[in-house]
């Protein structure tokens, strides 16, 4: 299982299916009852915020639609929006195929660099994008400060790179989408028997050409799903293009739906309407991976894990790693640190002047620790919610009943994979604002569009962890005459104690760095830790702002680890 933003989905598997028992009338009714009502309350979880944007856009006279057309800027919207997309897709997934080749050549002695790549999935996307803003702003960037006093940039008074940018927008979401293409890649990686690289190196390849001859045409099944994904998250960022692109009026359709929802005056028609170019997009992304993988038994080099050997290790692995943990990771926390160490945000740097006064005045705001405690009940609930619902799901979606709820079920397990998080923020939004769920202002309307957005990846990791147990303990236990609840509760849950820790750690991981659906939802009243970031940022706050940062960093590494103890020590592999 892989992770996303913003949120990505695990490719999908098949196994065989334990054999369909005969049920007594009244207990095969009671269950059907039970998928049907699964399915109805995800139909209303993920369903109704869709449907009321629609409604809204299409009011009228589909009114919110002219709004949105009438604007010169339309087009541009849409082109910028698909050039982040599609650049950051392409540098993530030079990057992650790299990394993830440069994994399986690792040394045995340097086998822990493998977590390297998946560290930015750790670091809160909105902490990322900040420091690096640390860094590169124009003036007082720390890195630009430092490049100014090269000969060939000594006369520059900014500069020489300005984060502020499009093209550095594109190359830290690239950044950030890297990890789940790493984590993508890896897995198809496990799956090529070694035995084919070795015969094309005794065929008189080079370590280039088998790399691009063998491996890359056997890793589609992964590049395309991977590149997929990343594709979806890309077309949904919002952390980058608010935070980097409003200072040179770069906007996206995210960045436009919450400035309509945010500015005066208020229009909720066209933020519905400006969604729709994006649920387009997901539906067509969506359609192009079944189209570009198709049979995927074409790219199995092996029949099980035993046929599996590890390549010959490369000390140029070790060095692509830590050069990329480098720049990906300590870099922008090293900016984050020199900050919130600061009375203040220059481009001198001056160490005698460091101090922890802004750790203290975080610690001392009331408002700062109600985001914290808020982001943290509201993930914890969320996670309790989706837990047991993921767990229900996944036991209906490998079964061989019920096709018409299954194939239901399915489509609004995966919904909210390809819809982006800013635009199910609109809609519980508009949903929750009405009778008969009048949420607004509270911290449960945050706690049901975090369980709505998490609900793919507590399924698929259920599911994913139950096909890897195969069906011969269920088999034995309903033998030996347990019924199904016991089964579960004795048997596949213990056995499932790595998958179900997995998906505790990438569901905490993922919504205590929510941003995007968080901005619209939130109240004067209710923040959490990423939009009280956001308010500081835009008042300019910019040392309070790197202390918060590390303290969600600090959140998000003790939330990992609880999920390890209770997960076991493998958690981080299962992501």
């Amino acid at each position: 299982m892989t992770a996303t933003a913003t949120r990505p989905d695990p490719a999908p598997a098949a196994a065989a299916q334990p054999p369909a028992r005969r049920l007594p009338g009244s207990a095969d009714t009671r269950r059907r009852i039970g998928v049907w009502l699964i399915v109805l309350v995800l139909l209303y979880l993920v369903g109704v915020p869709l449907y009321r944007l629609q409604e809204l856009a299409m009011a009228d006279g589909g009114a919110g639609y002219s709004r949105m057309l009438d604007n010169p800027d339309f087009t541009r919207l849409v082109l910028r929006t698909v050039y982040l997309a599609v650049g950051s897709v392409v540098v993530a997934m030079v990057l992650g195929t790299l990394l993830a080749y440069a994994a399986s050549r690792l040394p045995p002695r340097a086998g822990i660099l493998r977590t390297v790549p998946i560290l930015p999935i750790v670091l809160p996307a909105i902490a990322a994008v900040v420091g690096w803003a640390f860094l590169l702003s124009p003036g007082p960037g720390y890195l630009n400060a430092a490049m100014r006093k090269l000969p060939w940039w000594s006369d520059l008074d900014t500069g020489p790179v300005n984060v502020y940018s499009m093209p550095w927008i594109v190359l830290i979401t690239g950044f950030g989408l890297t990890s789940f293409v790493y984590l993508f890649v890896s897995a198809g990686l496990a799956n090529i028997s070694v035995d084919h690289l070795e015969a094309a190196q005794v065929a008189g390849s080079s370590g280039a050409g088998v790399f691009f001859r063998v491996v890359l045409p056997l890793l589609r099944p992964s590049l395309i799903y991977g590149a997929g994904v990343a594709l979806l998250l890309g077309l949904g960022q919002f952390t980058a293009p608010l935070l980097l692109g409003t200072k040179e009026g770069i906007r996206v359709l995210t960045s436009e739906m919450y400035f309509a929802t945010a500015s005066s005056p208020i229009d909720f028609a066209k933020a519905a309407a400006l969604g729709s170019p994006l649920l387009v997009f997901g539906v067509l992304i969506v359609l192009a991976q079944k189209l570009g993988i198709g049979d995927q038994r074409r790219f199995v080099t092996h029949g099980g894990k035993g046929a599996v050997r590890r390549q010959r290790p490369a000390r140029w692995a070790v060095v692509v790693i830590a050069v990329y943990g480098l720049v990906a990771v300590v870099l922008p926390l090293a900016g984050l640190v020199a900050v919130a160490l600061s009375p203040y945000w220059s481009s001198t740097l001056d160490p005698s002047t460091f101090t922890l006064d802004n750790f203290r005045t975080v610690l001392d705001n009331p408002a700062i620790i109600e985001s914290v405690t808020t982001s943290l009940l509201a993930s914890v609930a969320a996670v309790a919610v989706v837990l047991p619902l993921g767990y229900v799901a996944a036991i209906v979606l490998l079964g061989d009943r019920f096709r018409v709820a299954r194939a239901l079920l399915d489509f609004l397990v995966a919904l909210p994979l390809g819809v982006p998080a800013v635009i199910f923020g609109a809609g519980f939004l508009l949903t929750y604002t009405k009778e008969p769920f009048v949420l607004y202002g509270s911290t449960w309307v945050i706690v049901l569009v975090y369980a709505t957005l998490m609900v793919p990846f507590a399924t698929r990791m259920m599911m994913n962890g139950m096909l890897a147990l195969g069906t011969s303990y269920q088999e034995a236990s309903w033998v030996s005459g347990a019924g199904r609840l016991v089964t579960h509760a004795r048997i596949m849950l213990p056995l499932l104690r790595g998958s179900i820790g997995g998906a505790v750690a990438l569901m905490f991981v993922l919504l205590t760095h929510e941003f995007s659906a968080s901005m619209l939802v939130r109240s004067p009243t209710t923040q959490v830790m990423g939009t009280i970031v956001y308010d500081f940022w835009s008042n300019g706050s910019y040392p309070t702002v790197a202390a918060v940062s590390l303290l969600m960093t600090l959140v998000t590494g003790a939330g990992v680890g609880l999920a390890m103890t209770l997960g076991g020590r493998d958690v981080l592999s299962k992501l």
